[in-house]
This record gives C-alpha cells, structure tokens and sequence, in this order.
C-alpha cells in the first residue's frame, strides 16, 4: 500500500500517521515555532500556520498536524484541524514553576550538547537525560569543540555516566560527525544545551550548509549568547537522512517529570538498590543499604548519588505542588513529626 503523502517521508510521515488523518485533511509537520505563529511542512510545501487558542494540546515542532484547507485548495484560510497523537514529547518546567513548556513533540533522540571549552556539569546532564526519557526518546551525550581530535576523560564519563552513550566531536574539523549522523539517520533528533555550547555550529556541520546563526563565546566563562532564538527542524541530507530541532540555549532545565524517569537515568543506582536489606530502604543511613556501602567503596560516585537524590527530592516536590491532597497530607506528616521531636526533647 503507497501513502497518498509520501513527499512527507523524509519528514518521518508513516502509514500509521496517514491512517490518524481526519477524513479531508492534509497532515503537516511543524518545523518552526515562533510565539503565536508557526511553520508546517504540507505535501506541497511549507504553510504559514495561527493555532486556535482553544486548540489542545497546543502544537509544538515536531507535531503533526491535521490541516482543512478552504475549497480550491488555497493555503489562505487554512485552518488546523487537530494534533495528531504523539509519540513524545520532551518538556521542562516553565521558568516560574507552575506550569510546563513544550521544547519539541515526535523525538527519537535528545542530544545533550556540552561543549569541552567549559566544564561538564553531571548533574546537568543528569537532569537533561532524565527529561529525555520522561519524553519516551533515547539521550545521547555529544561534546562539541574537541579541538584535534580532544582530550577527553572518556572513562570517567562513562562511570559518571553509565549507559549512556557519549560521542566527541569537532564541527570545525569534521569530527565525529559520521557518528553523529548515524544516530540521527531514519530518527527526529533535538540539540538541547547551554548557550555557546555548539548546537548551532554543530547543526550546520550535519546539514552542510548554514541555516543557524552563531556567534563567539566570552572569555573567561566561556558563555554564549542567544543565537538561536526559536526552535526549528531541518531534514538532514543524505542517503539514511533524519531530521534534527535546533533549539535556543537554556540556563535551566525544570525538572517535569516522575520517578519512574528519575530510575531510568540511574539504572546502575537501581540495581544497587535492589541489594538493600530492607524493601523501603530510603539509602540515607540504614543498615544494609547497597547503596551506601557502593558510595563508600568508590564504586558509586558521590557526584551521581548526591544529582539522583536531588532530582528525586525535586519530583517528589512537584509531586506535592501538583496535588493539594498529598500536600495537606505531607503537612500533617510533618506537623506529627515536628510535635514528637518537641516532645522528646522536653522529656
């Protein structure tokens, strides 16, 4: 069976996407958000796009759309009918706290980008990989700016980072880029990292041409300014092809997720856990705890035990703020306790 679309294919369209249309409709893929308007790619090109504020979810890049277009088939007027069902979506708390903000729908692979002229902050990369499987895709950790080829620690990455895979790479000498370009080969893959972390250099080097701005970093912190201002995907060219989201650099990423995305980060810390003496072990200072005696030994880096602990003090926080229920009984919880400590310390 032939899809009715199949100029849509090196945007990632598939059967299954053709047999969620709604009848009359035309799919299109978001390939640029810009605040209140956006960019779709139609089997006849692209399609300057206004979402209905009523429409839900919002369309993100990334998304697919079902669009109605006016008799004749003229793109003024068309209108979105819908989004089509997802099959992730990464997202990050707003910048506030109280809310969630889409960064890019339809990923396969997130690609942590982190630059070798700063240092690498684990815990932001725990944090980001953790988002990443929140969003149902696969994070990958890319170094950029690996000038000759770079030194890297790659074994302490790999201890610091275990499971997860880590490539180097020198957009400016061309290397590592057949690596990166087979992870992203038949996939969506989205560039998430700090400003003047190499995203946009790196993009170009993929795509072959410029199509994000970039500009120099400080002296000194080596920061970076906001180049990239809105997130857009481009088709990667090539026999294997893929699709890659730029997007802005971020100073912050809120943790929007649960625990069960917190585990998949740390599968290593699981597994130790799964030795404890007891089942509801907390791995602070019980007796038997596997986890505290790998801590101990050097087995487990103090570095990953204190971003896992953190990122699930950090969930189970937002846990709290997203249901007034479990908030009323945690207060009650800690009124108890805060009453028998007052009361032992006056026997």
């Amino acid at each position: 069976m032939s899809l009715l679309h199949s100029a849509l294919l090196p945007y990632g369209y598939s059967h299954v996407r053709e047999g969620q249309l709604p009848a009359g409709a035309i799919p299109a893929r978001v390939i640029r958000h810009d605040g209140t308007s956006l960019l779709a790619i139609t089997p006849d090109g692209p399609l300057s796009l206004r979402p209905d504020s009523r429409l839900e979810p919002q369309p993100t890049v990334g998304d697919w759309l079902a669009v109605h277009l006016p008799p004749g088939g003229s793109p003024d007027g068309a209108r979105i009918e819908g989004v089509l069902p997802r099959t992730s979506l990464l997202r990050r708390a707003s910048a506030d706290a109280t809310g969630v903000q889409s960064l890019a729908a339809n990923v396969d692979v997130v690609l942590i980008t982190c630059g070798l002229d700063r240092p690498i902050r684990p815990g932001r990369v725990h944090r980001v990989a953790t988002q990443a499987w929140d969003a149902g895709a696969v994070p990958v950790l890319v170094l950029t700016k690996a000038a000759g080829g770079g030194e890297v620690d790659l074994p302490r990455l790999e201890i610091e980072h275990p499971g997860l895979r880590v490539l180097v790479t020198s957009a400016l000498e061309q290397v590592g880029l057949a690596e990166v370009r087979e992870v992203v080969a038949g996939r969506t893959a989205v560039l998430i990292g700090e400003s003047g972390a190499g995203k946009s250099t790196l993009a170009n080097a993929l795509l072959g041409r410029p199509v994000a701005a970039t500009g120099a970093v400080r002296e000194g912190d080596g920061k970076g300014r906001h180049i990239t201002t809105a997130r857009q995907l481009h088709l990667v060219p090539g026999d294997h092809g893929g699709a890659i989201i730029d997007t802005p650099g971020i100073r912050s990423v809120g943790l929007f997720t649960d625990a069960e995305s917190v585990d998949a980060s740390f599968q290593d810390i699981q597994e130790l856990a799964s030795e404890c003496r007891f089942g509801d072990c907390a791995h602070l200072s019980e007796p038997g705890c596997a986890v505290l005696a790998a801590l101990a030994e050097g087995q487990l880096p103090r570095a990953r035990y204190d971003s896992w602990r953190r990122l699930q003090r950090e969930v189970a926080s937002a846990a709290l703020r997203s249901s007034p229920h479990e908030l009323r009984k945690y207060g009650k919880q800690f009124s108890r306790i805060a009453k028998e400590a007052a009361a032992r310390k006056r026997s």
